[in-house]
């Protein structure tokens, strides 16, 4: 069993190894996925992957596209809404934080059309990466509000509404699939700098002893405010 992290905004990077515990999970408060029905949830395919370039970089985004104007980051808000159009996803987000072990906390599972952010850690649309994940499916076996984040493509749009009235505006830079035995931590949590988003979802190989064995990350950067 990977080691639990307990951890703080500055300390973000350690999250993705209780996250993926998370993910492995078949039964307790911090179940991302229960997944009892046979259908396998879309999965990112090769062309969504970051460039070799990117991926050689110390944060994915320090590599985004540079034709594209700085967006000046926002001071921090509660997230209120994520709206993803091209996979139809429109829900409300709940703040998400640690349990006594250190774990990530998820939505509850009574309600899987809601996306949770860590909020102890970067505002989305504040400079840094800013994390929401979500469950792909329910204990019944339907869809959760992540369900097709695999199927995001790059340049897709994500929008979140804040509490103080704005909305950032992130543009997709990768779709990517990682194994949790060896989850790139720094790749996925550090920061250029820029403000920065992630969704996290399961993904992968399913059995139900171990639950899933990996994790579909999708890389977004705030590209407007509205």
């Amino acid at each position: 069993m990977a080691p639990r992290h307990h951890t703080s905004a500055s300390r973000v990077p350690f999250i993705p190894a209780v996250l993926l515990l998370a993910c492995a999970m078949t039964t307790g408060v911090v179940l991302l996925i229960s997944a009892v029905h046979d259908e396998k949830p879309p999965q990112p395919s090769a062309a969504q992957a970051l460039p070799a370039s990117a991926t050689a970089s110390r944060s994915a985004t320090a590599s985004a596209d540079p034709t594209r104007p700085t967006v000046h980051p926002l001071p921090p808000a509660d997230p209120v809404r994520l709206r993803i159009a091209a996979i139809g996803v429109n829900a409300p987000m709940t703040r998400v934080g640690l349990d006594a072990a250190g774990a990530l906390r998820t939505p509850p599972r009574s309600k899987p059309g809601f996306a949770g952010w860590y909020g102890d850690g970067t505002a989305p649309g504040s400079a840094g990466t800013a994390i929401a994940t979500g469950h792909v499916d329910t204990p019944e076996g339907g869809p959760g509000v992540f369900y097709d984040l695999g199927d995001l493509t790059v340049g897709a749009t994500i929008e979140i509404s804040r509490a103080d009235r704005r909305t950032a505006v992130f543009t997709v830079r990768a779709v990517e699939l990682y194994d949790r035995k060896t989850f790139p931590s720094k790749k996925v949590y550090g920061s250029s700098g820029r403000p920065e988003l992630r969704l996290i979802t399961c993904g992968g190989a399913y059995t139900k002893r171990t639950g899933y064995q990996s994790n579909v990350v999708v890389f977004a950067t705030l590209t407007a405010v509205k």
